[in-house]
């Protein structure tokens, strides 16, 4: 009689207490992400299904392989799972009556202009940047630098495609101008090339040290730094502003107030600061 073999279970143990203090450090320090006490359901869920696929039994077991993994990729994956990767297009979209009204005026006189969008997401707001700037400034030369600490968002922004629920709210003269149809049809639409030459992607994780070659008259970066604890935001706020020129505009999210952290960026409007300097440099005529 043939012995009958029970598949292994690949079942992990609830997170426990230790294991999600372990994994909230892990979290902060690699990329500032402050995991308050109240998420371990939430970790809990978008951790166990790499903790099966590594065939881990315990979070322990999978905290220890991402600690032991030398090429990184293992904490790689626990920060797609663990970022939130949640944007629209059009959001927040006084930023870009702003944008327009205030700013742009006083790029005119530049031969190109280059903005950071410093936490993307999965691209919505750098094809947003784009269309608005093609409508607003016509064909100068233009450059959207777009960063993410999420691969997996990186690679879905670079693609450009997105479902038909996603595109609704996008004005109809945009979506017959700047995006193509997908086939069939009622799947999606993709960005059309043209614009998609207008942006680079790079993935950056804003806590650590990063560098670009220049400086820029616009960064946004909006609804990341609300994961951030004070001590970390102080940090970000501090390199990010290495990179803006004197005079430009950083744009943070509505839901966002740099009112308690340290940083010598004056404040302009809710969610919009200003780097103090740069007169010179800055055309103020319209």
């Amino acid at each position: 009689m043939a012995l009958k073999l029970e598949p292994l279970s690949t079942e992990v143990s609830p997170l426990g207490p230790a294991e999600f203090e372990q994994i909230r450090e892990l979290a902060y320090r690699t990329f500032g992400l402050d995991l308050k006490h109240g998420k371990e359901e939430l970790v809990s869920a978008r951790l166990r299904k790499l903790a099966r696929a590594g065939g881990h039994r315990s979070f322990q077991d999978y905290y220890r392989s991402i600690v032991g993994d030398r090429t990184g990729e293992s904490l790689l994956a626990m920060i797609d799972a663990l970022a939130t990767n949640h944007t629209s297009f059009l959001r927040e979209p006084d930023h870009f009556d702003f944008l327009k009204q205030e700013v742009l005026p006083r790029l005119l006189s530049r031969d190109s202009i280059e903005i950071w969008t410093a936490a993307c997401s999965t691209g919505e707001e750098v094809w947003t940047l784009a269309m608005f700037l093609n409508e607003a400034i016509g064909s100068r030369k233009l450059r959207i630098h777009a960063s993410d600490i999420s691969n997996k968002a990186l690679a879905m922004a670079q693609a450009a495609t997105y479902p038909r629920d996603r595109c609704q709210g996008i004005p109809p003269q945009w979506l017959s101008r700047y995006f193509r149809p997908e086939k069939p049809p009622s799947t999606g639409y993709s960005v059309a090339p043209a614009i998609r030459a207008q942006a680079v992607f790079r993935r950056i994780n804003l806590v650590q040290s990063y560098s670009w070659p220049r400086a820029f008259p616009v960064i946004f970066c909006r609804n990341v730094m609300i994961y951030f604890d004070r001590e970390t935001q102080e940090k970000v706020v501090r390199q990010m502003s290495e990179y803006l020129e004197p005079g430009g505009y950083l744009f943070v999210g509505h839901a966002e107030s740099l009112t308690r952290v340290d940083h010598k960026l004056e404040y302009v409007k809710p969610a919009v600061y200003r780097k103090p300097g740069g007169e010179s440099r800055w055309n103020k005529s319209s």
